[in-house]
């Protein structure tokens, strides 16, 4: 749940990054880390596990500046994405703004976003929250490994299984490269703003 704090005219607002293990959660914040230097409030906290993967979440704060003379400041996290974290990721998402699922481009994970799909459903039902009522963008990621000749499922394809009854804002993404994270993120702030001003008026007209 966004803090907000009207008096001082400051929002704070928690983004999660969801989806299978190594679709690219950690490479959107890392990108972000070290490109949007001007936005990053503080250091990207990661804890990991032997092999590099995420065990519990990554977090980056980001200070995104004044909008309509309120402070606009989002904490980003990630959810380790390995099926035996199911009640971490229900932890993370306590509290959440806004979701990107990070879908992974490669035929063989094909299933794998399919299940991390519905168990983002299952979390947000568990917490009270309904999947479709949220906002939520999802992206394409690892298209960059078309050129490299490994096998991806077709964008269309993906958005297909995966979207067509959510109808969520879609972005093609390599966040290794840092091609549409920005895209993405920006998407998922300007819907969660939207969704928290139709649920507290916090930006009064002039």
């Amino acid at each position: 749940m966004a803090v907000l704090n009207l008096k001082n005219r400051e929002i704070q607002c928690k983004i999660v990054y969801y989806g299978p293990g190594r679709s690219g959660k950690t490479t959107n914040l890392e990108f972000i880390h070290k490109n949007y230097t001007k936005q990053v409030a503080g250091k990207m906290i990661s804890i990991d596990t032997h092999g590099d993967r995420t065990l519990f979440f990554d977090f980056l704060p980001l200070g995104l500046g004044k909008i309509r003379g309120c402070e606009i400041k989002a904490q980003l996290y990630t959810v380790p994405g390995q099926v035996q974290y199911r009640s971490t990721r229900e932890l993370v998402l306590k509290g959440v703004d806004g979701i990107v699922f990070v879908a992974d481009s490669l035929k063989v994970r094909r299933e794998k976003n399919m299940l991390s799909l519905k168990d983002l459903h299952e979390n947000l039902k568990n917490l009270g929250m309904d999947i479709r009522k949220i906002p939520l963008v999802l992206q394409y990621n690892k298209r960059d490994l078309e050129k490299q000749g490994l096998p991806l499922m077709p964008v269309e394809k993906m958005d297909h299984e995966l979207n067509r009854q959510l109808k969520a804002p879609g972005f093609n993404a390599s966040a290794l490269t840092g091609e549409g994270v920005g895209h993405t993120l920006s998407r998922i702030m300007k819907l969660t703003l939207q969704h928290l001003q139709k649920e507290f008026q916090w930006a009064q007209d002039k």
